[in-house]
């Protein structure tokens, strides 16, 4: 039986030309589902695994039907987070190669005015994060949507969660009321309602079918250590993991800024070289730190869940959770970000016995259970010391740096945005530290 082709999808034969030259010879499920139908004309719902190929599915139709009536920004591409926006752009720029398509990334931290003069300049695909182009409209616009047809969310589950309402209120109040709207995201189930208010009738919603929400070629591991000790823990794992695998790429999920800096340190001054990833860094850094681990120049990253998604670096082999995630679907798209498109990975996640109910709960939403990954409690011991030095001393770095100073001033920058007092709401932030150091003290006491 012979494979299904892009041509029988409707796709053209440059495109599939282009697709070919890229190494992309045969559409995954989610492509079969949802192109076809996208060059209907009707809106689509698609949700399946990380590493499905959900931005083909949307970009493949949408290039092919703009080369019939080039003109003005035909698609807008809104997505959570930065580099996630750039990764899109550059699938659009390859596949859409051979007609010189136009395009524009729209995030923070980098130059407004230049963003204003691209986009004043009738690109053909946006991609945008909602909170710097919210910013583009309400100031001076200078470019408009008129001849929009394709409205994509992707990761719509994160975008139309709750953060962002006020930003997408803004986008959606400048766009014209006839579009075609594409939603895409590895978990879209508890936000499927609040997408559907956006669509047709006749809307397409494919949901790939499967047992488990991750994929059967990632091996997913567990190491259970008491919090004080697990950045020891997990300078063995790296150790362990390269003696009895490989020096593959790893990417290491935390938290917070401040602990994916600290922890960045400490790796670095052990001896594993490091990248950081997280929401403190400028987003030329960010983008050169990304570039420095894709290119292998250095093999680990050190992030926080602005890597979580979307993201495809083949090189990946091995996840590592230093914090478990309290959701199970930031744990779906954390480990996603290796074990895609058919390879095999694995994932490891650091447990304190206090993370032992979040686990369980993740495995019953993945129905996956996860297995112990062996370490040398001995070897941890002897390097306990060691990692503790470093970690004080980054800690002091940090402080030397005004690293702290940086995130207030950008929460404060944050709550404006958001409409909020910043000083009402720096007075209950102190208000509810006295309260838990009260409590903590009280427990002491007793």
């Amino acid at each position: 039986m012979s494979k299904t082709t892009f041509e029988d999808l409707g796709i053209q034969t440059w495109l599939t030309k282009q697709c070919d030259a890229i190494g992309v010879k045969f559409p995954t499920d989610i492509q079969k589902n949802c192109i076809p139908e996208i060059l209907k004309g009707k809106d689509c719902i698609g949700a399946a695994k990380t590493g499905s190929g959900k931005t083909l599915a949307f970009a493949l139709p949408i290039i092919q039907k703009l080369c019939e009536d080039p003109y003005g920004i035909y698609a807008l591409v809104l997505t959570p987070t930065r580099e996630l926006a750039y990764q899109i752009s550059d699938q659009f720029a390859v596949v859409g190669k051979m007609m010189n398509l136009k395009y524009v990334t729209v995030v923070g931290g980098m130059d407004m005015i230049l963003q204003a003069q691209k986009l004043s300049d009738k690109p053909h695909i946006v991609v945008a994060t909602p909170g710097r182009l919210a910013d583009h409209i309400q100031s001076c616009m200078t470019f408009n949507f008129n001849n929009l047809k394709f409205l994509v969310l992707d990761e719509a589950d994160r975008l139309l969660s709750g953060p962002f309402d006020e930003q997408i209120k803004t986008i959606f109040s400048v766009l014209p009321k006839e579009r075609q709207h594409l939603f895409f995201s590895a978990t879209i189930t508890d936000t499927l309602s609040t997408i559907m208010n956006f669509t047709k009738k006749d809307t397409l919603i494919y949901e790939a079918p499967s047992e488990t929400a991750t994929v059967d070629h990632l091996e997913q591991f567990y190491v259970l250590c008491p919090n004080y000790v697990k950045d020891a823990y997990l300078v063995q794992v790296i150790r362990t993991y390269r003696e009895k695998y490989s020096d593959g790429n790893i990417i290491i999920f935390t938290h917070s800024c401040v602990n994916c800096q600290v922890l960045s340190k400490v790796l670095n001054d052990v001896g594993f070289e490091n990248v950081a990833l997280h929401g403190m860094i400028k987003q030329k850094e960010r983008l050169a730190a990304l570039a420095r681990f894709k290119s292998n120049k250095t093999n680990i990253l050190v992030a926080t869940d602005v890597a979580s998604r979307g993201l495809d670096i083949p090189t990946i082999e091995l996840v590592i959770n230093h914090s478990l995630p309290k959701v199970h679907k930031e744990y779906i798209h954390r480990v996603g970000r290796t074990a895609r498109a058919g390879r095999s990975g694995k994932s490891i996640s650091l447990i304190s016995p206090e993370d032992i109910p979040t686990l369980v709960e993740i495995e019953k939403n993945i129905n996956t259970k996860l297995t112990e990954f062996k370490v040398s409690d001995k070897e941890v011991g002897i390097i306990f010391a060691q990692i503790s030095v470093c970690k004080s001393e980054a800690y002091i770095k940090l402080d030397e740096q005004d690293f702290y100073e940086k995130r207030k001033i950008n929460l404060i920058k944050r709550r404006i945005l958001e409409g909020l007092d910043p000083d009402e709401e720096e007075k209950k932030l102190l208000e509810k530290s006295a309260k838990r150091k009260k409590k903590k003290h009280s427990k002491s006491d007793t």
